[in-house]
């Protein structure tokens, strides 16, 4: 069992790394920089594993739901998402429970008092919710720049946004995410959190500024943009 555990992360992984050849041979550029990206974040724990030594292991856990992430929004890139109406839900709800699954474990032993002992309080699944719903929000308003800059450049955008229906969809499926962990009081990650206090503490915090900074700048980059558009059309 434990080999087979072992191996998943190896297997989604190269079926990440194959479907950026697939990207490469149709010449489709954006679903190729989007594989690769998965791709190598998918092993970013493998890479960290063996930059600190042996003291240090993310497991096999992180590694293989990063690369089913990657690989789901990767075979999306390829044509799933128009082809198949609840692809990008499904996609959205597992990334958004990985989000939220790392959150749950980042609160619970950044703020022990909150969290209590037992089952962790309200006010933690409350903020691992809203948490995981704004970094939902980061990310919708990274594809609208990414449209933006398309247009403004008049090349293929990396991500593709489509349109403010489906990103009410995205968001509530992000929410979803988050509820399946904080339901089923998922701690897959605790364990990691726990042997680095410290280093999930400023990770934390650090992203939550990232997000709240980003977001303002982006949504305000998005909107002088619209502004743009509508003066000059």
């Amino acid at each position: 069992m434990a080999a087979l555990t072992g191996l998943a992360p190896v297997l989604l992984q190269s079926a990440v790394f194959f479907l950026f050849v697939v990207a490469v041979r149709r010449e489709n550029v954006a679903a190729a920089i989007n594989a690769l990206g998965a791709f190598v974040l998918a092993l970013l724990p493998l890479v960290v594993d063996m930059a600190l030594g042996q003291g240090v292991s993310f497991g096999p856990i992180l590694p293989a739901w990063l690369a089913s992430a990657g690989f789901l929004h990767s075979l999306g890139m390829l044509g799933r998402y128009e082809s198949t109406w609840w692809w990008d839900h499904l996609t959205h709800t597992v990334s958004a429970a990985l989000v939220a699954a790392l959150l749950y474990a980042g609160v619970i032993v950044t703020l022990p008092d909150v969290a209590g002992t037992g089952t962790p309080s309200g006010i933690v699944a409350a903020v691992t919710v809203v948490s995981t719903l704004a970094i939902g929000v980061f990310w919708e308003l990274i594809e609208l720049v990414a449209r933006e800059a398309g247009e403004r450049f008049d090349i293929e955008p990396v991500l593709v946004h489509y349109g403010w229906r489906d990103t009410a969809a995205d968001l509530g499926f992000d929410v979803v995410g988050a509820l399946l962990v904080v339901g089923a009081d998922l701690r897959v990650f605790v364990p990691l959190t726990e042997r680095f206090p410290d280093v999930t503490e400023v990770v934390l915090f650090g992203a939550g500024w990232t997000v709240l900074v980003g977001s303002a700048l982006m949504a305000l980059l998005v909107g002088l943009g619209s502004s743009v558009r509508r003066f000059t059309s």
